[in-house]
């Protein structure tokens, strides 16, 4: 069975190197993931208990004549069945002919499984894994063995995006489950927050009986929606009902009406951000910044009021975990001339000077230009989606004698194999090309980083996975993979190879391929 998965970038790209990153998002994302992270914006309505139907067993009187005690204290035989309900749906945005992933490629697995796997699957990794990650959390397949109404594994899997900071794919995962259950609606309305899309949400709160907005969520709504009265009276009943806290209070009283406190000390930043919170402090002129909040929390500044720098730093730290497209980001660095020079704006100035020299077709301009943003772009994480922006100009430049910083930058896209075919590309690293081309056993490992790579290819897979894969349990048999493979990436050599040799026996050359080119090439 050949699984040759291909990154279908419909709603997002595949990832970049986060795993050589990790330093600098893990102070601040490190605590939370999305489900710490979450509004309480809904619960569960009040279940009250209804009347009696009259005739029925409840209010049926006895009949003067019936015993009055029971003949017998024998258990009767009683036949279980479950009733009839709606089957589980099959939930995703991409089809398996699409991600080249098969149908059944959860139903053969326990739900509990799988979503404790795909819960203990690292973010901070390399990009390959990262984009494997994401394929399998929005991928059209049949669900695993659960109840016909539980949702948890599609709640797993939209979290994970979640922890990526991949919110508009869990959107539309979201709105194509149609969110009508808490939790569902939960995170819908969160990611409405971080993406500007509230209004939506807040009116459907209104049509939704099954979902009850908690007081916070009411108010803002209410207020969204212009009946300031009705939020203000609604503020006011929860506090003396005590069903708001204090701190909420203060914050619900100063979105409601901010210039009543001008001039009064700044409320103190929560602990705790929510989406929901970040929003209202953003509204009454408090904004928090989002660099010490989990990832997702960085598309707010993305938004065109933002200063460029802003955005800029925003989307590469989103751009670093594959959360937002190669073109978005390209788009940003663009967008204007950079005027101050260091950090973000010299990535800027690079991404334009090569954009420039590609244009104007001189082979040392562009050389150099090349080797400039290999230099900038590399440290700080975004080498690979810049990569794929530039790997169809690249292959064909004319880059004049020094081709050996391009070869390693198109090693990084999704133009690898096709590089590895060009002489002169290949002859600049033969080890490198080998690998590109799915076979490095008769190369000379000249460095010491690549005998671990040449042995992972010749190793053997676990068996007991690939035999998993085989009784329709192949996403668990991959994701077992995988959690072995980042023990590999993380020092444990011999997982490394074993994870790396299960990828391939179950079909994910690519991914493999990958994995080897980027464990080599990434700080």
């Amino acid at each position: 069975m050949v699984l040759r998965v291909t990154m279908v970038g419909v709603f997002l790209s595949c990832a970049v190197p986060v795993w050589a990153q990790s330093k600098q998002d893990a102070p601040q994302e490190a605590p939370l993931s999305a489900i710490d992270w979450l509004s309480e914006s809904v619960k569960q309505p009040d279940v009250l208990a209804a009347a009696p139907v009259l005739g029925t067993q409840a209010t049926r009187t006895p009949d003067a004549n019936e015993a009055p005690v029971a003949n017998s204290a024998i258990t009767p035989d009683v036949s279980v069945q479950a009733l009839s309900g709606a089957a589980p749906r099959v939930l995703g945005l991409l089809p398996p002919s699409s991600t080249g992933l098969p149908a059944d490629l959860w139903d053969g697995s326990d739900a509990a499984t799988l979503i404790a796997l795909l819960r203990a699957e690292q973010i901070d990794t390399l990009p390959a894994v990262q984009d494997l990650l994401i394929t399998l959390a929005i991928t059209q397949a049949n669900p695993p063995r659960e109840a016909a109404t539980s949702n948890g594994f599609f709640l797993a899997r939209v979290d994970k995006l979640l922890d990526f900071g991949a919110l508009e794919p869990a959107q539309a995962m979201l709105e194509a489950a149609t969110p009508d259950t808490p939790e569902l609606f939960r995170r819908w309305f969160d990611v409405s927050l971080l993406t500007g899309t509230e209004d939506a949400a807040c009116r459907a709160l209104s049509t939704k009986p099954d979902v009850a907005p908690t007081a916070s969520a009411r108010i803002f709504c209410l207020a969204r929606s212009g009946d300031w009265s009705a939020a203000a009276l609604t503020l006011n009943t929860g506090l003396a009902l005590e069903d708001i806290d204090a701190d909420s209070g203060a914050l619900l009283a100063r979105f409601l009406d901010p210039d009543l406190y001008e001039g009064e000390r700044a409320l103190r930043q929560p602990a705790r951000a929510t989406p929901l919170t970040f929003r209202m402090f953003e509204a009454i002129g408090s904004p928090l910044t989002t660099a010490g909040l989990p990832r997702a929390f960085a598309h707010a500044d993305l938004r065109a009021n933002v200063g460029w720098k802003a955005q800029l730093e925003a989307a590469e730290r989103l751009s670093r975990a594959g959360a937002i497209s190669d073109n978005a980001l390209l788009g940003l660095y663009t967008a204007r001339v950079p005027a101050a020079s260091g950090g973000v704006w010299e990535r800027a100035k690079a991404v334009n000077a090569l954009n420039t020299a590609l244009a104007g077709n001189d082979p040392e301009i562009t050389s150099r230009a090349v080797s400039d943003l290999w230099t900038e772009a590399r440290p700080v994480g975004v080498a690979v989606p810049l990569a794929r922006v530039f790997a169809r100009q690249l292959i064909d430049a004319d880059l004049g004698r020094a081709p050996a910083v391009a070869f390693t930058l198109l090693l990084l896209s999704d133009q690898y194999e096709q590089a590895a075919l060009n002489e002169d590309f290949a002859a600049t690293d033969p080890f490198l090309a080998a690998v590109a081309r799915g076979d490095p056993s008769g190369a000379s490992p000249v460095r010491a980083s690549y005998p671990l790579i040449q042995d992972a290819f010749a190793a053997d897979p676990d068996a007991a996975l690939v035999a998993m894969a085989s009784q329709g349990r192949t996403g668990e048999a991959i994701l077992r993979a995988l959690a072995t493979l980042q023990q590999g990436i993380d020092g444990d050599q011999i997982a490394f190879k074993e994870g790396f040799a299960t990828l391939r026996a179950l079909g994910l050359e690519d991914v493999a391929r990958r994995v080897a080119l980027q464990y080599l090439l990434l700080p």
